[in-house]
């Protein structure tokens, strides 16, 4: 039995759709049942509760071989950083009460770092209470920075004529699909091949930068001169206000930048085909940034 949390999110999501293909059983843990209704139907068992409740997370541990983890995405939150150790605390107090074997963890790519990198920083800690779990083997998938972050700049682009945020336009990013991460776990726990504690990167198809990836969706707009613009944060923070995000958050997310910028948070692994994943940020435009793009012309 395979528990995943955060199943209707973009990497749960296709966790669970794989393990099901599979024929394997899955129960899926999420706070609204209509968004888990589709793995119902194809099968899955529904446990809902929140992801800071130690109880029911311990529920839908129980007698599960292996677990997906993860903390989900609350933009509007006043206090991430508090929210981040409440599901990381509780999450590891279930496991240990269940005895579940095999967890995968979503991490991030600057989890080894402390401190400096914003909400990585949870991360970083949910890694370190893992590894305290006896007899339960761990792998924390680090993840590059995800395609997703950069569908905001449909709406920027819509309303400015460039692309536009806190990051340098030079600097190189592992570009990842949030699918291509949800499809790796996916394989890893259909093998639990991992023994002990381990941390494994994710690092895309290639590295991109903002220029290039602004002359990519550019090309891909019918706005070839599209240029790509670094912002001080002193703009960048309120239009993240705007976006939905709490105070608390914003600065989070410019700290992330600044430790991008610096190179404090960088990948720790050369790349090699084992950590590089199929999808192209060409493939990723065409199949979800040009749709949000158009879906801000029609409003």
């Amino acid at each position: 039995m395979y528990v995943v949390l955060g199943a209707s999110g973009h990497t749960g999501q296709v966790v669970a759709q794989n393990l099901l293909a599979r024929q394997q059983k899955v129960r899926v843990f999420g706070r609204n049942a209509a968004h888990l209704q589709g793995f119902a139907a194809k099968g899955a068992e529904v446990f809902l509760g929140e992801t800071t409740d130690t109880g029911a997370l311990s529920k839908a541990f129980h007698e599960a071989d292996a677990a997906y983890v993860l903390i989900p995405s609350h933009p509007a939150i006043q206090d991430p950083r508090a929210f981040q150790e409440r599901v990381s605390d509780a999450t590891v107090a279930a496991l240990r009460n269940s005895g579940v074997k095999h967890v995968v963890l979503l991490s991030s790519i600057g989890a080894d770092k402390s401190s400096g990198t914003g909400p990585v920083v949870g991360l970083h800690n949910f890694e370190q209470k893992l590894s305290q779990l006896e007899n339960t083997n761990v792998l924390c998938l680090r993840a590059g920075y995800f395609m997703e972050n950069t569908l905001p700049q449909a709406s920027i682009i819509r309303n400015t004529g460039s692309a536009i945020g806190p990051v340098r336009g030079d600097l190189k990013l592992s570009l990842i699909a949030s699918r291509d991460v949800g499809a790796a776990a996916a394989d890893i726990l259909l093998r639990l091949s991992f023994h002990g504690k381990e941390a494994h990167e994710l690092l895309g198809e290639r590295d991109l930068s903002y220029n290039e990836a602004s002359a990519i969706v550019g090309k891909a707009i019918g706005k070839p001169d599209l240029r790509y613009v670094q912002a001080p944060d002193d703009q960048v923070r309120p239009a993240l206000v705007r976006m939905g995000m709490s105070e608390a958050l914003a600065g989070l997310i410019l700290e992330l930048a600044a430790a991008l910028n610096s190179g404090h948070i960088r990948a720790l692994e050369a790349r090699t085909p084992s950590n590089t994943t199929p999808t192209a940020y060409e493939a990723f435009v065409a199949d979800e940034f040009i749709p949000a793009y158009q879906q801000q012309a029609a409003a």
